[in-house]
Protein backbone atom coordinates (compact mmCIF):
# COMPACT_ATOMS: atom_id res chain seq x y z
CA UNK A 1 0.00 0.00 0.00
CA UNK A 2 1.84 3.98 -0.93
CA UNK A 3 1.13 6.75 0.56
CA UNK A 4 -1.12 9.06 -1.36
CA UNK A 5 0.98 11.63 -4.32
CA UNK A 6 1.23 15.06 -3.45
CA UNK A 7 0.37 14.44 0.68
CA UNK A 8 0.46 17.42 2.87
CA UNK A 9 0.00 17.33 7.08
CA UNK A 10 -2.12 20.16 7.64
CA UNK A 11 -2.09 22.30 11.22
CA UNK A 12 -5.17 24.02 12.07
CA UNK A 13 -4.52 26.28 15.15
CA UNK A 14 -6.66 27.61 17.87
CA UNK A 15 -8.39 30.35 16.37
CA UNK A 16 -8.79 28.42 13.26
CA UNK A 17 -10.73 26.38 14.88
CA UNK A 18 -12.74 28.74 17.26
CA UNK A 19 -16.40 28.08 15.95
CA UNK A 20 -18.30 26.62 14.06
CA UNK A 21 -17.58 29.63 11.06
CA UNK A 22 -13.68 29.10 11.56
CA UNK A 23 -13.91 25.18 11.03
CA UNK A 24 -16.02 25.48 7.88
CA UNK A 25 -13.10 27.64 6.26
CA UNK A 26 -10.91 25.05 7.17
CA UNK A 27 -13.02 22.39 6.29
CA UNK A 28 -13.20 24.13 2.50
CA UNK A 29 -9.71 24.65 2.77
CA UNK A 30 -9.39 20.68 3.55
CA UNK A 31 -12.04 19.78 0.53
CA UNK A 32 -10.13 21.71 -2.08
CA UNK A 33 -6.87 20.74 -2.16
CA UNK A 34 -6.59 16.60 -2.37
CA UNK A 35 -3.01 16.25 -1.21
CA UNK A 36 -4.81 16.90 1.82
CA UNK A 37 -4.63 14.14 4.18
CA UNK A 38 -4.04 14.49 7.11
CA UNK A 39 -5.34 17.34 9.61
CA UNK A 40 -3.90 18.11 12.93
CA UNK A 41 -5.55 20.41 15.17
CA UNK A 42 -5.08 22.38 18.24
CA UNK A 43 -7.75 22.89 20.92
CA UNK A 44 -10.19 25.98 20.19
CA UNK A 45 -9.35 29.28 21.31
CA UNK A 46 -9.42 30.19 24.98
CA UNK A 47 -9.95 26.37 25.93
CA UNK A 48 -6.58 25.45 26.65
CA UNK A 49 -6.24 28.52 29.41
CA UNK A 50 -9.49 27.14 30.78
CA UNK A 51 -7.52 23.57 31.30
CA UNK A 52 -4.76 25.15 32.19
CA UNK A 53 -6.42 27.00 35.14
CA UNK A 54 -7.94 23.46 35.70
CA UNK A 55 -4.86 22.03 36.18
CA UNK A 56 -3.66 24.56 38.74
CA UNK A 57 -3.36 23.17 42.46
CA UNK A 58 -6.33 24.28 44.82
CA UNK A 59 -9.14 24.91 42.41
CA UNK A 60 -12.29 25.60 44.62
CA UNK A 61 -15.27 23.00 43.48
CA UNK A 62 -17.48 26.13 42.22
CA UNK A 63 -14.42 26.88 40.09
CA UNK A 64 -14.20 23.49 38.70
CA UNK A 65 -17.54 23.68 37.86
CA UNK A 66 -17.39 27.20 36.48
CA UNK A 67 -14.51 25.82 34.37
CA UNK A 68 -15.88 22.62 32.82
CA UNK A 69 -19.51 25.02 31.87
CA UNK A 70 -16.98 27.55 30.23
CA UNK A 71 -15.65 24.51 28.37
CA UNK A 72 -18.75 22.65 27.60
CA UNK A 73 -20.13 26.19 26.23
CA UNK A 74 -17.12 26.52 23.38
CA UNK A 75 -17.76 22.86 22.46
CA UNK A 76 -21.74 23.49 22.52
CA UNK A 77 -21.92 26.50 20.03
CA UNK A 78 -19.94 24.46 17.37
CA UNK A 79 -22.06 21.33 17.92
CA UNK A 80 -25.36 23.16 17.91
CA UNK A 81 -24.52 23.75 13.61
CA UNK A 82 -24.02 19.81 12.58
CA UNK A 83 -26.89 17.81 11.85
CA UNK A 84 -25.29 15.03 14.63
CA UNK A 85 -25.74 17.63 17.33
CA UNK A 86 -27.45 15.08 19.59
CA UNK A 87 -24.46 12.49 19.09
CA UNK A 88 -21.60 14.74 19.09
CA UNK A 89 -22.91 16.58 22.59
CA UNK A 90 -23.34 12.99 24.26
CA UNK A 91 -19.73 12.28 23.45
CA UNK A 92 -18.96 15.87 24.83
CA UNK A 93 -20.16 14.71 28.27
CA UNK A 94 -18.76 11.68 28.43
CA UNK A 95 -15.04 13.64 27.85
CA UNK A 96 -16.65 16.22 30.69
CA UNK A 97 -17.48 13.47 32.88
CA UNK A 98 -13.60 12.52 32.60
CA UNK A 99 -12.37 15.57 32.92
CA UNK A 100 -14.39 16.67 35.98
CA UNK A 101 -12.86 13.07 37.46
CA UNK A 102 -9.35 14.55 36.37
CA UNK A 103 -9.96 18.14 37.85
CA UNK A 104 -10.89 16.43 41.20
CA UNK A 105 -8.26 14.26 41.66
CA UNK A 106 -6.03 16.77 40.85
CA UNK A 107 -7.63 18.88 43.42
CA UNK A 108 -6.77 16.21 46.08
CA UNK A 109 -3.20 15.78 44.98
CA UNK A 110 -1.91 17.40 42.40
CA UNK A 111 0.84 16.06 39.78
CA UNK A 112 2.41 17.10 36.13
CA UNK A 113 0.85 13.49 35.26
CA UNK A 114 -2.35 14.45 35.90
CA UNK A 115 -2.06 17.95 34.23
CA UNK A 116 -1.11 16.85 31.14
CA UNK A 117 -3.98 14.82 31.13
CA UNK A 118 -6.63 17.54 31.91
CA UNK A 119 -4.27 19.73 29.37
CA UNK A 120 -5.09 17.18 26.52
CA UNK A 121 -9.13 17.44 26.58
CA UNK A 122 -9.08 20.29 24.35
CA UNK A 123 -7.24 18.49 21.20
CA UNK A 124 -10.05 15.53 21.87
CA UNK A 125 -12.75 18.25 21.51
CA UNK A 126 -11.84 20.17 18.54
CA UNK A 127 -10.85 17.10 16.69
CA UNK A 128 -13.93 15.02 17.27
CA UNK A 129 -15.61 18.11 16.20
CA UNK A 130 -13.66 18.96 12.86
CA UNK A 131 -13.97 15.68 11.81
CA UNK A 132 -17.70 16.25 11.30
CA UNK A 133 -17.87 19.55 10.62
CA UNK A 134 -15.57 17.80 7.30
CA UNK A 135 -18.49 15.02 6.95
CA UNK A 136 -21.43 17.65 6.76
CA UNK A 137 -19.61 19.18 3.72
CA UNK A 138 -19.09 16.39 2.00
CA UNK A 139 -15.68 14.75 2.98
CA UNK A 140 -14.63 11.65 4.23
CA UNK A 141 -13.04 12.53 7.27
CA UNK A 142 -12.36 10.24 10.52
CA UNK A 143 -11.02 11.30 14.04
CA UNK A 144 -8.06 9.43 15.02
CA UNK A 145 -6.36 9.14 18.38
CA UNK A 146 -2.66 10.28 17.95
CA UNK A 147 -1.82 8.56 20.95
CA UNK A 148 -2.25 5.18 19.20
CA UNK A 149 1.30 6.37 17.65
CA UNK A 150 2.81 9.22 19.12
CA UNK A 151 4.56 7.29 22.11
CA UNK A 152 6.86 9.32 24.05
CA UNK A 153 8.54 9.04 27.23
CA UNK A 154 7.26 10.25 30.83
CA UNK A 155 8.58 13.53 31.22
CA UNK A 156 4.96 15.32 31.72
CA UNK A 157 4.86 18.77 30.15
CA UNK A 158 7.46 18.45 27.90
CA UNK A 159 7.43 14.59 26.41
CA UNK A 160 10.05 13.36 24.19
CA UNK A 161 8.86 11.41 20.92
CA UNK A 162 9.92 8.32 20.11
CA UNK A 163 10.70 9.10 16.29
CA UNK A 164 11.77 5.44 15.27
CA UNK A 165 8.68 4.01 17.12
CA UNK A 166 6.13 7.12 15.63
CA UNK A 167 7.68 5.98 12.12
CA UNK A 168 7.14 2.49 12.55
CA UNK A 169 3.50 3.30 13.86
CA UNK A 170 2.57 6.01 11.06
CA UNK A 171 3.26 3.64 8.48
CA UNK A 172 1.30 -0.02 9.89
CA UNK A 173 -1.31 1.97 11.76
CA UNK A 174 -2.25 5.34 10.16
CA UNK A 175 -1.14 5.41 6.77
CA UNK A 176 -3.49 2.79 5.52
CA UNK A 177 -6.03 5.36 6.84
CA UNK A 178 -4.96 7.56 4.60
CA UNK A 179 -6.28 5.14 0.94
CA UNK A 180 -10.27 6.08 2.15
CA UNK A 181 -10.33 9.21 4.80
CA UNK A 182 -9.55 12.71 5.55
CA UNK A 183 -7.81 12.06 9.22
CA UNK A 184 -8.44 14.55 12.02
CA UNK A 185 -5.69 14.13 14.82
CA UNK A 186 -4.74 16.20 18.27
CA UNK A 187 -1.48 18.21 17.88
CA UNK A 188 0.23 18.76 21.44
CA UNK A 189 -0.72 15.02 22.88
CA UNK A 190 1.08 11.80 23.15
CA UNK A 191 1.41 8.54 25.37
CA UNK A 192 3.74 6.90 27.57
CA UNK A 193 4.79 3.09 27.87
CA UNK A 194 2.05 3.19 30.99
CA UNK A 195 -0.53 4.10 28.09
CA UNK A 196 -0.51 8.10 30.29
CA UNK A 197 -1.42 11.23 28.10
CA UNK A 198 1.59 12.96 27.77
CA UNK A 199 1.97 16.49 25.70
CA UNK A 200 5.19 17.91 23.99
CA UNK A 201 5.25 21.22 25.80
CA UNK A 202 4.86 24.56 23.96
CA UNK A 203 4.67 25.22 20.34
CA UNK A 204 3.28 20.84 20.56
CA UNK A 205 0.58 21.26 17.71
CA UNK A 206 3.00 22.42 15.10
CA UNK A 207 5.82 20.34 16.58
CA UNK A 208 3.08 17.08 16.02
CA UNK A 209 2.34 17.68 12.64
CA UNK A 210 5.55 18.45 11.45
CA UNK A 211 6.92 15.15 13.34
CA UNK A 212 4.11 13.22 11.00
CA UNK A 213 4.85 14.87 7.99
CA UNK A 214 8.35 13.26 8.34
CA UNK A 215 6.79 9.56 9.42
CA UNK A 216 4.65 9.82 6.51
CA UNK A 217 7.15 11.06 4.50
CA UNK A 218 4.91 14.18 3.00
CA UNK A 219 5.33 16.51 0.26
CA UNK A 220 4.40 19.51 2.05
CA UNK A 221 3.85 20.85 6.01
CA UNK A 222 0.95 23.61 5.84
CA UNK A 223 0.66 25.72 9.07
CA UNK A 224 -2.93 27.53 8.97
CA UNK A 225 -3.63 30.45 11.64
CA UNK A 226 -4.94 33.50 11.66
CA UNK A 227 -2.56 35.66 9.98
CA UNK A 228 -1.04 35.86 6.48
CA UNK A 229 2.29 33.76 6.57
CA UNK A 230 5.45 35.57 8.34
CA UNK A 231 6.05 38.94 8.77
CA UNK A 232 9.21 41.54 8.44
CA UNK A 233 8.11 42.19 11.71
CA UNK A 234 5.43 42.03 14.45
CA UNK A 235 2.32 43.82 12.49
CA UNK A 236 1.50 45.02 16.03
CA UNK A 237 4.62 47.16 16.54
CA UNK A 238 4.53 48.72 13.20
CA UNK A 239 1.42 48.72 10.38
CA UNK A 240 4.77 48.98 8.01
CA UNK A 241 5.27 45.26 8.19
CA UNK A 242 4.87 43.10 5.51
CA UNK A 243 4.31 39.44 4.48
CA UNK A 244 7.57 37.97 3.87
CA UNK A 245 7.04 35.11 0.68
CA UNK A 246 9.29 33.00 1.05
CA UNK A 247 12.20 32.30 3.43
CA UNK A 248 15.07 29.44 4.13
CA UNK A 249 15.00 26.89 6.86
CA UNK A 250 17.65 28.77 8.52
CA UNK A 251 16.33 32.35 8.25
CA UNK A 252 12.58 30.74 9.47
CA UNK A 253 14.72 28.68 12.45
CA UNK A 254 16.84 32.14 13.74
CA UNK A 255 13.06 33.96 13.41
CA UNK A 256 11.57 31.35 15.63
CA UNK A 257 14.18 30.98 18.05
CA UNK A 258 14.35 34.68 19.03
CA UNK A 259 10.61 35.36 19.33
CA UNK A 260 8.68 35.36 16.29
CA UNK A 261 5.30 33.43 17.36
CA UNK A 262 3.90 32.25 14.16
CA UNK A 263 6.41 29.13 14.40
CA UNK A 264 8.20 27.41 17.35
CA UNK A 265 11.60 26.66 16.72
CA UNK A 266 10.86 22.71 17.09
CA UNK A 267 8.33 22.71 14.46
CA UNK A 268 11.46 23.10 11.70
CA UNK A 269 13.37 20.51 13.10
CA UNK A 270 11.67 17.52 11.51
CA UNK A 271 10.41 19.29 7.88
CA UNK A 272 14.47 20.32 8.19
CA UNK A 273 15.78 17.19 8.34
CA UNK A 274 13.34 15.79 5.58
CA UNK A 275 13.23 18.60 3.37
CA UNK A 276 9.61 18.79 3.53
CA UNK A 277 8.48 22.71 2.60
CA UNK A 278 6.51 24.15 5.35
CA UNK A 279 3.59 26.64 4.28
CA UNK A 280 2.28 29.02 6.73
CA UNK A 281 -1.23 30.78 5.75
CA UNK A 282 -4.27 32.16 7.30
CA UNK A 283 -7.29 29.74 7.46
CA UNK A 284 -9.29 33.52 7.32
CA UNK A 285 -7.70 33.89 4.29
CA UNK A 286 -6.37 31.44 2.14
CA UNK A 287 -6.85 33.56 -1.35
CA UNK A 288 -4.13 35.89 0.04
CA UNK A 289 -1.39 32.77 -0.01
CA UNK A 290 1.58 33.12 2.78
CA UNK A 291 5.01 32.29 3.67
CA UNK A 292 6.67 29.29 1.98
CA UNK A 293 9.79 27.94 3.89
CA UNK A 294 12.18 25.55 2.41
CA UNK A 295 15.63 24.44 1.68
CA UNK A 296 16.46 27.23 -1.41
CA UNK A 297 14.77 30.77 -1.70
CA UNK A 298 15.27 32.77 -4.84
CA UNK A 299 16.07 35.65 -3.18
CA UNK A 300 18.90 36.20 0.00
CA UNK A 301 18.54 39.63 1.29
CA UNK A 302 20.72 41.18 3.97
CA UNK A 303 17.49 42.22 5.81
CA UNK A 304 15.00 39.66 6.23
CA UNK A 305 13.07 40.42 9.13
CA UNK A 306 13.46 41.65 12.77
CA UNK A 307 12.09 39.91 15.71
CA UNK A 308 11.32 40.24 18.93
CA UNK A 309 11.42 38.53 22.82
CA UNK A 310 10.65 39.50 25.40
CA UNK A 311 10.57 39.14 28.94
CA UNK A 312 14.90 38.26 29.34
CA UNK A 313 16.79 37.68 31.83
CA UNK A 314 20.33 38.72 31.64
CA UNK A 315 23.17 37.00 34.36
CA UNK A 316 26.86 38.37 34.38
CA UNK A 317 28.83 36.28 36.32
CA UNK A 318 32.61 37.54 37.10
CA UNK A 319 35.29 36.62 38.52
CA UNK A 320 39.27 37.32 38.33
CA UNK A 321 40.20 33.14 38.42
CA UNK A 322 38.53 33.65 34.93
CA UNK A 323 41.73 35.28 33.76
CA UNK A 324 44.33 33.03 31.83
CA UNK A 325 42.54 29.90 33.64
CA UNK A 326 40.89 26.78 31.66
CA UNK A 327 37.76 25.53 33.39
CA UNK A 328 35.71 28.40 34.50
CA UNK A 329 33.09 28.30 31.95
CA UNK A 330 32.87 24.75 32.10
CA UNK A 331 31.91 25.02 35.94
CA UNK A 332 29.18 27.49 35.31
CA UNK A 333 27.60 25.47 32.56
CA UNK A 334 27.61 22.73 34.78
CA UNK A 335 25.49 24.36 37.23
CA UNK A 336 22.77 25.85 34.50
CA UNK A 337 22.71 22.04 33.11
CA UNK A 338 21.83 20.69 36.42
CA UNK A 339 19.27 22.99 36.85
CA UNK A 340 18.00 22.10 32.89
CA UNK A 341 18.99 26.14 32.20
CA UNK A 342 19.07 26.72 28.44
CA UNK A 343 21.36 29.83 27.92
CA UNK A 344 20.66 31.85 24.65
CA UNK A 345 23.45 34.17 24.08
CA UNK A 346 26.67 34.48 25.71
CA UNK A 347 29.44 37.13 25.29
CA UNK A 348 32.55 37.22 26.97
CA UNK A 349 35.39 39.30 28.51
CA UNK A 350 38.74 38.72 29.91
CA UNK A 351 37.13 38.22 33.78
CA UNK A 352 33.50 38.12 32.69
CA UNK A 353 30.61 36.22 30.83
CA UNK A 354 27.59 37.60 30.03
CA UNK A 355 24.73 34.82 29.42
CA UNK A 356 20.87 35.69 27.94
CA UNK A 357 17.61 33.53 29.07
CA UNK A 358 14.08 32.96 28.12
CA UNK A 359 11.79 33.14 30.47
CA UNK A 360 8.41 31.59 28.86
CA UNK A 361 5.16 33.89 28.34
CA UNK A 362 2.55 32.60 31.01
CA UNK A 363 5.91 31.22 33.57
CA UNK A 364 4.95 31.34 37.17
CA UNK A 365 8.05 31.33 38.08
CA UNK A 366 11.45 33.00 37.01
CA UNK A 367 13.82 30.88 35.35
CA UNK A 368 17.04 32.11 37.60
CA UNK A 369 15.91 30.87 40.90
CA UNK A 370 17.61 31.82 44.13
CA UNK A 371 19.23 28.19 44.04
CA UNK A 372 20.86 28.65 41.07
CA UNK A 373 21.85 32.11 42.22
CA UNK A 374 23.55 30.84 45.21
CA UNK A 375 25.28 27.53 43.59
CA UNK A 376 27.00 30.25 41.08
CA UNK A 377 27.97 32.48 44.19
CA UNK A 378 29.81 29.32 45.82
CA UNK A 379 32.16 30.33 42.63
CA UNK A 380 31.66 34.01 41.15
CA UNK A 381 29.84 37.21 41.54
CA UNK A 382 26.69 37.55 39.49
CA UNK A 383 24.62 39.47 38.63
CA UNK A 384 20.86 39.33 37.48
CA UNK A 385 18.98 41.67 35.60
CA UNK A 386 15.13 41.22 34.23
CA UNK A 387 13.02 43.69 32.43
CA UNK A 388 14.79 42.93 28.99
CA UNK A 389 14.05 42.49 25.37
CA UNK A 390 15.70 40.64 22.45
CA UNK A 391 15.69 42.25 19.38
CA UNK A 392 17.07 40.26 16.99
CA UNK A 393 17.98 41.03 12.52
CA UNK A 394 17.37 38.38 10.81
CA UNK A 395 19.29 37.87 7.27
CA UNK A 396 21.92 36.46 5.42
CA UNK A 397 25.72 36.85 5.44
CA UNK A 398 25.30 39.18 8.53
CA UNK A 399 28.77 38.28 9.35
CA UNK A 400 30.88 39.50 6.19
CA UNK A 401 28.55 42.74 5.04
CA UNK A 402 30.06 45.74 6.44
CA UNK A 403 28.26 48.09 7.76
CA UNK A 404 25.57 46.63 9.15
CA UNK A 405 26.41 47.30 13.10
CA UNK A 406 26.55 50.62 12.53
CA UNK A 407 22.89 50.71 11.13
CA UNK A 408 21.70 49.00 13.80
CA UNK A 409 23.58 50.96 16.22
CA UNK A 410 22.25 54.08 14.67
CA UNK A 411 18.49 53.03 14.67
CA UNK A 412 18.96 52.02 18.62
CA UNK A 413 20.50 55.01 19.12
CA UNK A 414 20.38 56.81 22.80
CA UNK A 415 18.90 53.32 24.21
CA UNK A 416 21.18 51.39 26.58
CA UNK A 417 21.73 48.38 24.46
CA UNK A 418 22.81 46.06 27.94
CA UNK A 419 24.74 43.25 25.50
CA UNK A 420 25.20 42.76 21.32
CA UNK A 421 25.86 39.13 19.65
CA UNK A 422 26.97 39.15 16.09
CA UNK A 423 29.36 36.15 14.26
CA UNK A 424 28.42 32.94 15.81
CA UNK A 425 25.39 32.91 12.92
CA UNK A 426 25.29 34.37 9.07
CA UNK A 427 21.69 34.98 10.13
CA UNK A 428 21.23 36.84 12.94
CA UNK A 429 22.83 40.06 14.89
CA UNK A 430 21.14 40.17 18.47
CA UNK A 431 20.91 42.51 21.53
CA UNK A 432 19.29 42.81 24.30
CA UNK A 433 17.42 46.41 25.26
CA UNK A 434 15.15 47.81 28.39
CA UNK A 435 11.95 46.07 27.98
CA UNK A 436 10.09 49.68 27.52
CA UNK A 437 12.01 51.17 25.01
CA UNK A 438 12.19 47.72 22.81
CA UNK A 439 9.06 48.88 20.75
CA UNK A 440 10.53 51.98 19.82
CA UNK A 441 13.68 50.45 18.86
CA UNK A 442 12.43 47.77 16.37
CA UNK A 443 9.93 50.22 14.85
CA UNK A 444 13.26 52.33 14.07
CA UNK A 445 14.76 49.23 12.59
CA UNK A 446 12.23 48.38 10.60
CA UNK A 447 11.85 51.65 9.20
CA UNK A 448 15.84 52.06 8.62
CA UNK A 449 16.02 48.48 7.33
CA UNK A 450 13.36 48.02 5.29
CA UNK A 451 11.60 50.55 2.30
CA UNK A 452 9.00 48.90 0.28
Amino acid sequence: MSTPKNLTISKFGGTSVADYEAMVRCAKIIQNDPSNKVAVVSASSGVTNHLVRLGQPQISEDEQVEIINSIKAIQLNITQHLSKEAELNETVEQLLAELTQYAKEQSLNHSLRTADAILSYGEQFSSIIFAEVLQTIGVNAKAFDIRQIMKTNSLFGKAVVDLQLLKENALSILKPELEDNIIVTQGFIGQNEAGQTTTLGRGGSDYSAALLAEALDADDLAIWTDVVGIFTTDPRITDKARAIKEISFGEAAEMATFGAKILHPATLIPAMRQNIPVFVGSSKAPEQGGTRIQKVVESCPTFRSIALRREQTLVTVKSPEMLHASGFLAKVFAILAKHELSVDLITTSEISVALTFDNPVGSTQAVITKAVVQELEKLCDVKVEDGLSLVAVIGNKMHSTSGIGNKILHAAEGVNIRMMCQGASAHNLCFLVPEDEANKVVEKLHSSLFSF
